[in-house]
C-alpha cells in the first residue's frame, strides 16, 4: 500500500473512531481490537494502529496492560478539572501577552473578532453556528498573542476534548436561551481581557481569562442538573460516565 493511500486510510479511520466516541456510539471502557476495526473499515492494520495512536494522543482512548485501546470513561470531575487547566493555561497566556507586548497588529485582530461577535447581538435572536466560530477564533488568537509555542501547543492539546473547547456545549439547542443569558457577559470579558494585554496589566488579564474559561464549567452543572432525557442532545456529553 502507497505510503499516500495508507495516510488516507488512516485519516479516514480516525474521523470515524473519534466520530463515534464523541457521540457515545462507542461506550468508556471498551476494548478496541486492531483486526476487528480494520475488517469493519475495509482497510488494513496499519492505518488503523495509526487512528488508535493517534486517539490515544487525543486523550480518548487508554493504552491496556496488554498492549491495545481502550475507550476512556470521563467522569464529572475528569470535565471540571480539564475546564480548570484550560483556564490556567489561558490566563497563563494572557499574562505573558500583556507582560511581553503584543504588535499593534495583532490587538486590531482581537478587535476586529470582537467586533464581529458583537454584530451577532443586534437582533434578537443569536446566530449559534456564528457566535461558536467565532469565539473559537478568539481564543485560538488569544493563545497566539502570548506569541509562546510551549504554550499554544498545549491549549490545542486540552480542547481537543469536546467539554474543553471554549465553544462547548453551544451546539446544544435545546439549551440555548439560557445560554445565550451568559455570552453578553462572555463577551464583554472578551473585551476586558484584550484591555488589559493592551494596558500591560499582566495580572488583571490572567484573571479574566481564568474566570472566563470557568463559564464552561458552569454551564457543564447547568446541564447536568437536567434530567437525562434533556441531555440526550448534548453532542459533548455523551462520553461522560452515568
Amino acid at each position: 500500500m502507497s505510503d499516500q493511500k495508507s495516510g488516507t486510510h488512516a485519516q479516514r479511520a480516525l474521523i470515524t473512531l473519534r466520530q463515534r466516541i464523541l457521540n457515545g456510539q462507542i461506550a468508556g471502557g471498551t476494548r478496541l481490537f486492531e483486526v476487528a476495526l480494520a475488517e469493519e473499515l475495509g482497510i488494513s492494520r496499519t492505518p488503523v494502529r495509526a487512528a488508535l495512536a493517534r486517539l490515544a494522543e487525543e486523550a480518548l482512548l487508554d493504552r491496556t496492560s496488554g498492549g491495545g485501546f481502550a475507550v476512556r470513561s470521563f467522569a464529572v470531575r475528569d470535565v471540571v478539572d480539564t475546564i480548570e487547566l484550560r483556564g490556567v493555561l489561558e490566563g497563563t497566556a494572557a499574562r505573558l501577552a500583556a507582560e511581553r507586548g503584543v504588535p499593534a497588529d495583532m490587538l486590531a485582530q482581537a478587535r476586529e473578532i470582537i467586533r464581529q461577535i458583537d454584530r451577532l447581538f443586534s437582533n434578537e435572536t443569536i446566530d449559534m453556528e456564528g457566535y461558536s466560530a467565532l469565539n473559537t477564533r478568539f481564543h485560538a488568537h488569544l493563545a497566539h498573542m502570548s506569541q509562546s509555542d510551549v504554550i499554544q501547543r498545549q491549549i490545542e492539546r486540552i480542547i481537543t476534548l469536546p467539554f474543553a473547547s471554549p465553544s462547548a456545549f453551544l451546539d446544544d439547542h435545546s439549551h440555548q436561551l439560557a445560554l445565550i443569558k451568559t455570552l453578553g457577559a462572555a463577551q464583554e470579558q472578551h473585551r476586558a481581557m484584550i484591555d488589559a494585554i493592551t494596558n500591560r496589566e499582566g495580572a488583571r488579564a490572567e484573571s479574566l481569562a481564568r474566570e472566563h474559561a470557568r463559564a464552561a464549567r458552569r454551564n457543564v452543572e447547568m446541564l447536568l442538573g437536567q434530567e437525562a432525557a434533556l441531555r440526550e442532545g448534548v453532542p459533548s456529553l455523551a462520553i461522560l460516565a452515568t
